[in-house]
């Protein structure tokens, strides 16, 4: 197999976001009834929490026999479990070079080998969504696999883990509206630490849902508001048990300005996280010289 590496930035056009999907159908129900619906406090406590996130990188584009778009990635994915103390208790590091050229093998250089992954087309979106998609699947291996915690707290939406036990999805942006006019004020109107009643989603995948609000400096609205979702197949007793849970629990690892500028959304455990895969990814530029003089060989 040919390949060349582009000395185009890396970076430019792969800070897109995958597409969002629509809000499709709200039960409003689950919980209270949809005119009854107020801010609740939270409940109960989880003595073990284990938080579970992903990173993933560019670390170059190549062009495979010609005219085959592709690109070189690393990827990691890890758990910090806090029972009192925080520690990283597992990371899975891997690589790969995604397309759809035909030809496509392993790419190896002197300090890393980047298997060969199939992407579904060759436009930047889908080699990024092939990447994601593997993350994923580390993420998955690494939750399912960790025993003993009472919540499981996967940075991110929840599809394709829902069979994690105790797993809550933690979304920390808002890019679809899923509540009718009253509700979706209430999201705003919510103290430091109360939910919403949960809700339940049905679009290209099914889920139990509600907005938390963290603690944090005053600002929009919606400044400090999160979405959790949990699995479809809880009861709705279930899921409101693990609303509960994530209102009680969840505050108390709420980031600070210093000391984040994502605060106070991204987690205490899961930007430590982030910072320790992002290390054991490797380094961008040593990574990105192998891939160039491997291309020469």
């Amino acid at each position: 197999m040919r390949f060349s590496v582009d000395p185009w930035d890396v970076e430019y056009g792969t800070s897109t976001e995958l597409e969002a999907e629509s809000a499709g159908k709200v039960e409003l129900g689950i919980e209270l009834p949809a005119g009854e619906w107020r801010g609740l406090a939270g409940s109960g406590q989880a003595n073990t929490i284990l938080f579970v996130d992903g990173v993933r990188r560019i670390d170059a584009r190549v062009w495979i026999d010609g005219d085959h778009p592709g690109i070189c990635a690393s990827y990691a994915a890890g758990a910090v479990r806090c029972d009192g103390r925080a520690d990283v208790v597992e990371v899975a590091v891997d690589r790969g070079m995604f397309s759809t050229a035909p030809g496509a093998a392993d790419i190896v250089t002197r300090h890393a080998t980047y298997p060969a992954r199939m992407a579904a087309s060759s436009d930047i979106a889908s080699l990024m969504l092939a990447v994601h998609e593997r993350m994923t699947e580390v993420e998955v291996g690494i939750a399912a696999e960790i025993d003993g915690a009472e919540l499981v707290v996967i940075d991110g939406p929840l599809r394709g883990r829902t069979h994690i036990d105790h797993a809550v999805g933690f979304i920390k942006s808002h890019a679809v509206r899923y509540l009718p006019d009253e509700q979706h004020a209430l999201v705003g109107s919510l103290q430091p630490g109360e939910r919403t009643p949960v809700f339940t989603i049905g679009s290209s995948w099914s889920r139990h849902s509600w907005y938390l609000r963290l603690p944090g400096p005053s600002g929009s609205p919606w400044s400090g508001i999160v979405r959790c979702e949990c699995s479809p197949d809880l009861a709705p007793p279930a899921a409101i048990e693990l609303a509960n849970t994530t209102a009680a629990v969840l505050p108390r690892f709420a980031s600070e300005p210093h000391k984040d500028t994502r605060a106070p959304q991204n987690l205490y455990p899961i930007g430590g996280l982030e910072r320790e895969l992002r290390r054991r990814l490797g380094d961008q530029a040593l990574l990105f010289r192998s891939l160039r003089q491997a291309a020469a060989r």
